[in-house]
């Protein structure tokens, strides 16, 4: 059943990025119109994250967001087939950076939020990238969606570790130099130990796991904004937050990354995935006030 999945995909990754964004189009204002897909999350995310904004402004962003998300998916399913002279035009690199980076002899955390489009990020990323790249990733339920990704992912030699067997994924590599690509906004599997942090204006629970490993490790840690230039095409500008996370406190490199995703969400609101319950979870002194972040505690500057 996989491979007459996958070549049924294939097919359509050879189509033309016209006929696919008009397959977009249909299928965002199917979505949109009539199925309504997480509608209710999407507005009552928005209205969170952004109460200045008026009802008529949240719902642009929540139209415009559909279109966006449609578009992932076409283009995710494109780099099945599409050339590496294609991906390196519609996807700007920072070269600079990591080639500095791997050259003074550090690994690096590269995070990322949920971003459109992540998923071009990190194959454009793992081509002819000097580092062993590694993803770390949730795993798919159904067999053949893991297997497609896995291989759409790994297609310039990403490896893939499920989050949920880490450790046992992870020891092969402990020792190279690599670059450990995070999703920095996953909601945390453990809420008691998570850290709670603010997030637009909200107190928002964030796993800890990423900040303890860089600290542990003392890698460099670069924040990864994603811009969308125009449909189909997107740069990216990499921030140096530090070079050696050992001297940072606990939960500084978190709050520092939270505050870097909100101003690329910000930046552009449509472009985030806000059909995730982000804000599903409540502050809860009782239990969570121990692992309360505030921005004060940020002691190094940026």
């Amino acid at each position: 059943m996989y491979y007459i999945v996958y070549g049924f995909l294939y097919l359509i990754s050879l189509l033309p990025f016209r006929v696919l964004y008009a397959i977009s189009d249909f299928t965002g204002f199917i979505l949109y119109r009539i199925v309504r897909y997480r509608k209710q999350v999407i507005l009552n995310n928005l209205k969170i994250a952004f109460p200045e904004k008026s009802d008529a402004q949240r719902a642009l962003i929540c139209k415009q967001f559909y279109y966006r998300f449609t578009d992932n998916f076409v283009e995710l399913i494109k780099l099945i087939s599409l050339p590496v002279k294609a991906i390196n035009r519609r996807f700007k690199r920072d070269h600079e950076t990591i080639h500095a980076l791997y050259n003074e002899g550090v690994s690096i955390d590269f995070v990322l939020g949920h971003f459109f489009n992540w998923e071009w990020c990190n194959l454009s990323y793992s081509y002819q990238n000097p580092y062993k790249q590694i993803v770390v990733y949730a795993h798919v339920s159904s067999p053949i969606a893991e297997r497609l990704m896995q291989k759409i992912r790994g297609r310039f030699g990403t490896v893939l570790i499920d989050s949920k067997k880490f450790k046992e994924q992870f020891k092969p590599y402990i020792n190279e130099r690599k670059a450990f690509v995070l999703v920095a906004d996953q909601n945390p599997r453990f809420l008691k130990s998570a850290y709670w942090l603010p997030f637009f204006g909200r107190l928002t629970p964030f796993a800890k796991g990423p900040d303890a490993n860089s600290r542990l490790m003392n890698n460099a840690v670069v924040f990864c904004n994603i811009k969308r230039i125009k449909r189909g095409y997107y740069t990216t500008e990499l921030k140096c937050i530090t070079k050696a996370a050992g001297s940072f406190e606990k939960g500084e490199i978190t709050l520092k990354t939270a505050a870097l995703l909100e101003n690329n969400i910000r930046e552009d609101p449509p472009g985030y995935l806000w059909s995730h319950r982000r804000w599903k979870h409540t502050f809860t002194p009782d239990r969570d006030a121990r692992n309360l972040l505030q921005t004060d505690q940020m002691n190094h500057s940026n």
